[in-house]
């Protein structure tokens, strides 16, 4: 599903990614660790297309597609989502009006039929009640007012109505106490664990990984994959340290 060659990239006249290859199939759930300014935010941006993460060497093929010609909405409407380590606010917007809109255009850009009001409305029930999160909520500006929990709960949300079929999800326990982050991780497995979905899940620590078991693990370490191993990596990066583990 997702091939990365050899992926160099800088942000300002700083290289970060220096020579990444990782491939992810269908099906499969990849955790990726590291120390802190190792790169694993700006492999999410990249991949992403966020303005200011400049390609400078390699390929990214994402379902039979050169990823790094595409637009930022472009590559959403692919099948591309990215969870942000820091979901914005967006004041004025409700969530219902900004997932609905969303949605439709990345229909429209696939030649789908949108989704009608009532049509809208059932499958964002059904995606709330997953994160259990109060229809309510959605009725409120995008992240306005939120705690740190409710926006990564609403930002799952979000995922399992766009239905992607790739979600690079950049930290997303960070802020979460134990409460929130078995619901979040209970959403994820429910939208995302599924033989035609991938996941590449970045995160600092095992707790989320006890609820989402990767298949791989792998040491993002001075901007390139270092170390690569099962879900039993994750637990000798939790006793050692990255420095051993690495070295």
């Amino acid at each position: 599903m997702l091939k990365i060659e050899n992926l160099h990239a800088n942000v300002g006249d700083t290289e970060i990614l220096k020579g990444l290859s990782l491939e992810l199939n269908a099906g499969e759930i990849h955790a990726i660790m590291g120390p802190n300014g190792a790169g694993k935010s700006t492999l999410s941006y990249a991949l992403g297309g966020r303005p200011g993460y400049e390609i400078t060497s390699g390929s990214v093929n994402f379902d039979g597609q050169d990823l790094l010609a595409l637009d930022p909405h472009e590559r959403a409407a692919a099948g591309i989502f990215l969870g942000f380590q820091y979901p914005v606010e967006i004041p004025g917007v409700s969530n219902l009006q900004f997932l609905r809109e969303s949605l439709n255009s990345q229909r429209k850009s696939r030649g789908e039929e949108p989704l009608s009001g009532a049509e809208f409305i059932k499958l964002a029930k059904e995606k709330a009640g997953l994160l259990k999160m109060d229809m309510d909520m959605l009725k409120r500006a995008v992240n306005v007012g939120f705690s740190g929990g409710e926006k990564k709960r609403n930002e799952m949300v979000q995922m399992g109505i766009i239905d992607p079929k790739l979600a690079i999800l950049d930290e997303t326990d960070s802020g979460l106490d134990i409460d929130a982050l078995r619901v979040v991780g209970s959403g994820i497995n429910a939208i995302m664990r599924k033989p035609d979905k991938a996941v590449l899940l970045i995160t600092h620590y095992q707790r989320l990984l006890e609820l989402v078991k990767p298949d791989f693990v792998h040491v993002l370490a001075g901007g390139r994959i270092v170390k690569t191993g099962g879900p039993e990596l994750a637990l000798q990066l939790e006793e050692e340290g990255y420095e051993a583990v690495a070295a």
